[in-house]
């Protein structure tokens, strides 16, 4: 079927009137910024719910699963790729933004690559109101029309058209797209994929792009790194495209440690990198195919990273650390105290009244500090951060400056028979903010999404989800009319007034 699909479509790309969409992806918008654009609303009540997962798989009591963003259009239609399967099988369900009736459904046909913790399946919506989404053999699949119940579409292969038709089982054994989708205000779009020995082609593990044209271009990890060590794009990074568009970052590692890399977003030819190092002593760093951490660029350029710990026995409570360059990768800043599976929010300065420093914006990141780990004694937090700005970090044992707090809060609900002071971890891969309103929102999981005030550092709402589970880090993201959409055991949200 999907081969029928691909060349009945062919490969001619419209670019259609362009439509600001309310939520574009991971972290809603190509920066990875995780701004709303609309106020709000309350959290006063489920509007309605609906499966992310068909058939959620427990681990030792633990839903290790990554759910993928909403996308959200300008008219409000949200689209989520729900799990149909064990094996990492995903369709793409359209939902009517008020009621939550099914609009259209589409299966993919994507399966995953080799993984632990299943990876995040994450599809897009181009300011151009296209939604882009993997499908099997590293092909991408396309459909215009979103808000309609029918629409256009098609499917790219960013290796060729020819080559795909002549060898479409090969292509669909040994290649998987392996990181959510990310595009740009053109409507070029970006991700990481999984080249398995032997690969048609002579592909190799790497970064792709796909033009608002419809030509693909391709480059392996290991050129773009310019190291021969280098095997993968981290799995589940996301790429993130700097705020003149012409820079795409994306992780690589090989297996184990590796680089920031910023290429030609044009080209994909090298421009920048950066060894991934360890704060505290300077040794490598971790690339976890376990973590969502994606690059987040700020309103200054300054580009952001979550890594692992590579220092044992502590891994500095397994927190990992949150990296901080300047846009060309030639400048090491002062990082954060937690950073391995969190894609940090922008936070303007102005939506925490409290504040008094200099810088114009601050960042929002999970802050967990994991019992039994370390030191760790699970005092679980969240935080706002000012990422110029320094303080002694309290989770390591050595003299190491990272970013100050500016605000933060533990989570509420003590964890029944864990140890005095224990309370449940903070669920979040990539927390929604609301300038409008300062507030951030944040699932738990003790089972509530919380919104929290930035103007009073409290938690100001709460509503019931669901009940207590251990899970793998969700998103929040916020639609065109304020409406909140969160992620708890494998049920997906809408909440508001």
């Amino acid at each position: 079927m999907l081969r029928s699909i691909f060349f009945s479509a062919g490969l001619t790309v419209a670019v259609a009137q362009s439509a600001a969409a309310a939520w574009q992806g991971h972290a809603g918008n190509a920066q990875h910024t995780a701004l709303a654009a609309a106020p709000a609303q309350s959290l006063s009540r489920i509007h309605w719910k609906t499966p992310i997962d068909l058939d959620p798989q427990l681990r030792d009591g633990d839903l290790k699963i990554h759910y993928a963003s909403p996308l959200i259009t300008a008219a409000n239609t949200v689209i989520i790729a729900v799990k149909t399967g064990k094996a990492g099988r995903y369709r793409l369900e359209a939902h009517d933004h008020a009621s939550g009736a099914v609009l259209w459904a589409l299966d993919s046909a994507y399966q995953p690559p080799p993984h632990d913790w299943t990876p995040a399946y994450g599809p897009v919506l181009t300011p151009q109101n296209r939604i882009y989404f993997a499908g099997l053999g590293g092909v991408v699949r396309y459909r215009d029309r979103p808000d309609a119940k029918t629409g256009p579409g098609g499917a790219i292969a960013f290796y060729g058209k020819a080559a795909y038709a002549a060898n479409p089982a090969a292509y669909a054994k040994t290649v998987q797209i392996g990181t959510p989708i990310t595009a740009d205000a053109m409507g070029n779009i970006y991700f990481g994929f999984a080249a398995a020995p032997g690969a048609p082609g002579a592909l190799r593990s790497g970064i792709a792009r796909i033009g608002a044209d419809g030509k693909g271009r391709w480059i392996a990890a290991a050129a773009a790194a310019g190291d021969d060590a280098i095997t993968k794009v981290q799995t589940n990074c996301a790429p993130a495209l700097s705020r003149d568009g012409r820079t795409v970052y994306v992780a690589v590692s090989n297996g184990v440690n590796g680089y920031l890399l910023g290429l030609d977003a044009a080209t994909l030819k090298p421009k920048y990198k950066v060894r991934l190092k360890e704060p505290s002593n300077g040794s490598d760093a971790v690339v976890s195919d376990d973590s969502t951490a994606s690059p987040t660029v700020g309103p200054d350029g300054d580009v952001y990273f979550g890594v692992v710990s590579g220092t044992l026995p502590a891994r500095h409570n397994g927190r990992g650390w949150l990296l901080h360059f300047n846009a060309t990768l030639t400048r090491e800043k002062v990082p954060g105290s937690f950073g391995w599976d969190d894609t940090a929010s922008v936070v303007p300065a102005a939506a925490v009244p409290s504040y008094a420093g200099a810088s114009s914006y601050l960042l929002m990141t999970k802050y967990n500090d994991y019992a039994g780990i370390g030191s760790g004694n699970g005092h679980n937090e969240i935080a706002v951060l000012d990422p110029n700005a320094v303080q002694r970090d309290a989770f390591s044992p050595t003299n190491v400056r990272v970013m100050k707090e500016v605000l933060t809060i533990a989570g509420p609900t003590p964890v029944p028979g864990g140890r005095p002071g224990q309370v449940y971890e903070w669920c979040i891969d990539t927390a929604a903010v609301d300038p409008a309103t300062s507030s951030v929102f944040i699932p738990n999981e003790d089972g509530y999404l919380y919104r929290w005030n930035l103007k009073t550092n409290r938690f100001s709402q709460r509503l019931r989800l669901n009940a207590p589970r251990g899970e793998a880090y969700t998103p929040t993201a916020i639609g065109g009319d304020g409406t909140v959409y969160a992620i708890n055991d494998g049920m997906f949200y809408a909440v508001g007034k």
